[in-house]
């Protein structure tokens, strides 16, 4: 977080045309620890009232709830902002720190309904000593944003000339009655947007056509905890969670966040990968620039999604985790640089 924040205001004291204002505020498992509250009211309070939120990476494994589960205060911000639309962009521009071989450039964006499916009963599952039962919830109302969500994004890819304009139901029809309807609402939104492509998929193939195909996709869209593995097999796919960004992206609200945990193993040694974090501010610069019209705002966010793409081509700018010499600090450097050197 720290190097991400320095950059961002290194950039904006280039550019007249907005202001970034931070307040930081506390929350997670080690507030959790030494108060006994994770979430303060003020926390979520300020939250509710910001024009966005960029959240640090949570979670500590040894610290938990009396029921056993982590500390996640990211998915409460979820449940409470009404963050339907989570974002999970996955881009591969080289092969250095893709486990795959690539001829051509891997560009799509999958969207996991953040607030209900398998997640709907976390924390009021029923738990016997003989039996545990979770219920998965879909809704119309929330489905329907989601799908809408999703097929606008894949409009404004196409018409930026990013893809061919598609949009992937993600589910298990075949099994789950649940996942029928889900699959129903999503063809009833489709009819509403004829220029783009829609189609479906079941879950387990997705998982094959990631690693076999990946530039097949362009916007696939899903329930929550499909969309929590496939998000990681993507990060995967990348190189590892260190350069996946996310977003959980209501009609109010934003948050922006990398996709993976504190690491608490590295903490304080200048070993963690700054560059989700980074690509997580750029994907906020994108998401404040289009809904307050801000243009130069949307240029830095791909100013510096750009840089650190840059960046990762370079083992001398990357971090150890995906194969590369760069400390945290330096990797910051080196986006800055390379953020210079567009200038």
């Amino acid at each position: 977080m720290a190097p991400t924040l320095k950059i961002l205001d290194s950039m904006q004291q280039s550019n007249a045309d907005y202001q970034l204002h931070f307040e930081e505020l506390p929350a997670g498992a080690q507030l959790y620890a030494d108060t006994g509250e994770s979430f303060p009211d003020y926390s979520m309070d300020a939250a509710r009232k910001a024009d966005a939120i960029l959240l640090s990476a949570m979670g500590l494994p040894s610290v938990r709830y009396d029921d056993g589960t982590e500390i996640s205060p990211q998915i409460d911000l979820r449940i409470a902002l009404e963050l339907f639309a989570g974002v999970r962009p996955v881009r591969i521009n080289n092969s250095r720190c893709s486990p795959l071989s690539l001829t051509e450039p891997v560009d799509f964006v999958l969207i996991r309904e953040s607030t209900e499916g398998l997640f709907h009963s976390r924390g009021i599952g029923q738990v016997s000593q003989n039996e545990a039962t979770e219920t998965l919830k879909i809704t119309r109302d929330t489905s329907e944003k989601l799908f809408k969500f999703a097929f606008e994004l894949a409009t404004q890819r196409k018409l930026n000339g990013d893809s061919q304009g598609r949009v992937t139901c993600v589910d298990k029809a075949n099994v789950f009655r649940a996942f029928a309807f889900f699959r129903e609402i999503f063809d009833q939104e489709a009819r509403s947007h004829t220029l783009i492509e829609s189609n479906h998929a079941y879950v387990d193939a997705v998982a094959l056509w990631m690693v076999q195909q990946p530039t097949m996709f362009d916007v696939l869209v899903t329930e929550n905890m499909f969309g929590d593995i496939l998000s990681d097999l993507g990060a995967g796919l990348m190189g590892g969670l260190g350069l996946a960004p996310s977003a959980d992206i209501g009609e109010q609200h934003a948050v922006f966040q990398p996709c993976h945990g504190s690491a608490p193993d590295i903490a304080g040694q200048n070993l963690a990968n700054p560059f989700a974090m980074i690509l997580s501010a750029a994907m906020m610069l994108d998401w404040l620039g289009n809904r307050h019209e801000i243009g130069s705002m949307r240029d830095d966010g791909n100013r510096l999604r750009n840089a650190v793409y840059k960046c990762v081509q370079d083992k001398n700018s990357s971090t150890r985790d995906i194969g590369g010499c760069a400390s945290t600090e330096e990797a910051a450097k080196a986006v800055n640089e390379a953020l210079r050197l567009q200038d």
